[in-house]
């Protein structure tokens, strides 16, 4: 697909009903065969509409208007073009959280967490969020009522089956019912943002769409949650890096590896290179990612057709769990024996 292509897609199906400004600065920019020659002059992997838009936005250029946003683009291509060079699609969303936490709620307690991709590490604080599952008619709370995050989900589906978590008559329950216990967080990225760095969190800020207002004052709850207690991340190569950090975990915790929206920037080779080297550890590992990722994980999937597009494939194992909603907003538990 070539480039005017990708943005009149990413104006259509994935801007629309998201961000009306997204959709437009896209379909703008489709037409638009000045700033396509631009972008054209980019690395390919550079070309993506998110890392253009929010580049813009982190140089403070206009977003309103579709003329204003083209014009502003073109006459300051060089410093857009530096940004989009030094930065990347770190899009580092805590609403995954939700999704993430009915798996780590269920393994054996306490936990020594390493993701990978960690871009500022504020998926690492699953147990310093508050949740609000809805599940029906049914609502379960859980975390803590007066902190800065809070995540909702809805869920569909009777739960991950199994062992562990079940309510009062032993049942399955769909939603976690307590918070797993964190001893130990580290996290890889090739890049890693400092949250006490305000730059890095700007571009944070500038990744989060200009409509969503609840994922950007998410974002800055979790970033304050993360400055009282900064994680460990370490640059570099997961592949690289992982066998490292899980024999880096303290004694007597449960190493869990685990990323969301990450390993699909990796080619094929890095990906098997990647899955072998989790089946080795033998460690829990959840993988939360879009279908075509991890072929293992779609052979295992039912035949029946996700209700809603865009969603990601929650693994333990490579044994698909649940689809899931791209920001944490919603889990569909996959019939059992998945």
């Amino acid at each position: 697909m070539d480039t005017a292509g990708r943005y009149q897609q990413f104006a259509t199906a994935e801007a629309r009903g998201n961000s009306p400004s997204y959709e437009r600065l896209s379909a703008a920019v489709a037409a638009d065969p000045g700033l396509l020659a631009l972008i054209d002059g980019l690395p390919h992997a550079k070309r993506q509409p998110n890392l253009l838009l929010g580049a813009v936005r982190f140089l403070g250029g206009p977003v309103d208007d579709a003329g204003a946003f083209r014009g502003w683009t073109a006459e300051h291509w060089p410093r857009v073009r530096a940004a989009v060079l030094a930065r990347r699609t770190q899009t580092n969303e805590p609403g995954r959280c939700a999704t993430l936490l009915p798996l780590l709620a269920r393994l054996p307690q306490p936990l020594a967490l390493i993701e990978v991709g960690a871009s500022a590490g504020l998926c690492l604080y699953p147990d310093r969020y508050r949740y609000v599952y809805r599940h029906g008619d049914g609502v379960t709370a859980l975390g803590p009522a007066d902190g800065p995050v809070v995540l909702e989900c809805t869920t569909t589906g009777g739960g991950p089956g199994g062992p562990g978590e079940g309510g009062a008559d032993g049942a399955v329950v769909p939603v976690p019912l307590r918070l797993p216990e964190v001893v130990w967080r580290a996290g890889v990225d090739l890049n890693p943002l400092d949250v006490a760095d305000p730059q890095d969190v700007r571009w944070l800020e500038a990744l989060v769409w200009p409509e969503q207002h609840e994922r950007l004052a998410r974002l800055r709850g979790a970033v304050r949650i993360a400055r009282a207690e900064p994680p460990e991340l370490v640059r570099g190569d997961l592949n690289e890096t992982i066998r490292d950090l899980v024999a880096a975990a303290p004694a007597g915790a449960t190493p869990v590896v685990f990323h969301s929206a990450v390993i699909a920037y990796l080619g094929p080779g890095e990906r098997e290179s990647f899955a072998a080297t989790m089946r080795e550890l033998a460690c829990p590992w959840i993988s939360n990612e879009s279908p075509g990722v991890f072929p293992e994980v779609d052979r295992r999937l039912p035949a029946a057709p996700a209700t809603g597009q865009g969603l990601f494939t929650l693994a333990l194992n490579e044994r698909p769990l649940a689809r899931t909603g791209p920001h944490g907003q919603s889990l569909e538990w996959l019939p059992a024996g998945g």
